[in-house]
């Protein structure tokens, strides 16, 4: 998915749509930053305004296009309780999850391992990032892409790696394995999905 510039989006989003804004130095430029009172904000404070805002946070968060992320809030409002499916439809997402193991450090990286090949999800060698996981999948770094240069600190990044409760590492933290189905506080999240199923359901 192509973006614009990424510093522009977080300060119009907020830092948690892109890894790289999660900086020090981004935090200390925005607090720095002097305040445009002239100018309006997008939306113009209305509901539809504030809906769109939310709905443009998840979708840089996960990395969608727009038509990938609809589908997945199309989806989700089919079930009885549509936000907490919209929630599980991104993280159950295999670059999600790979991202979300500590194998990479980015969403971006995520999607690039998958790829490329490096990934397997029960034995099986998977290159399609938005592959669905479901309870009891096995996923693995490919036995061949462990000596990469990529994973040389594989062992101390492993132990600082908070995992979902989910998830669970396995003990040669080149593979996990997904022990429910994925979810996802609201309060833990940077945007509100009831108010995105509200965006689709006007």
């Amino acid at each position: 998915m192509l973006v614009g510039p990424k510093y522009k989006i977080c300060k119009r989003l907020g830092a948690s749509v892109f890894e790289k804004c999660q900086t020090q130095k981004f935090q200390l430029a925005e607090a720095n930053a002097t305040p445009r009172r002239s100018r309006p904000k997008r939306g113009g404070g209305s509901d539809f305004g504030a809906q769109l805002l939310e709905k443009q946070k998840a979708r840089f968060t996960y990395g969608l296009s727009e038509s990938q992320f609809s589908r997945y809030v199309f989806e989700a409002m089919e079930g009885r309780v549509p936000s907490a499916a919209l929630v599980t439809r991104l993280e159950a997402r295999l670059d999600n999850a790979v991202f979300r193991a500590g194998f990479v450090k980015t969403r971006r990286a995520a999607r690039q391992l998958v790829s490329h090949g490096h990934v397997t999800v029960n034995g099986k060698r998977l290159t399609i990032p938005s592959h669905f996981l479901k309870e009891g999948d096995v996923v693995a770094i490919r036995t061949e892409s462990r000596t990469s240069p990529l994973f040389m600190s594989r062992t101390e990044e492993a132990a600082a790696t908070k995992t979902p409760a989910w998830m669970k590492l396995e003990e040669d933290t080149f593979s996990f394995t997904l022990t429910a189905t994925p979810t996802v506080a609201e309060t833990e999240l940077a945007f509100s999905p009831a108010v995105i199923i509200q965006f689709y359901s006007r």
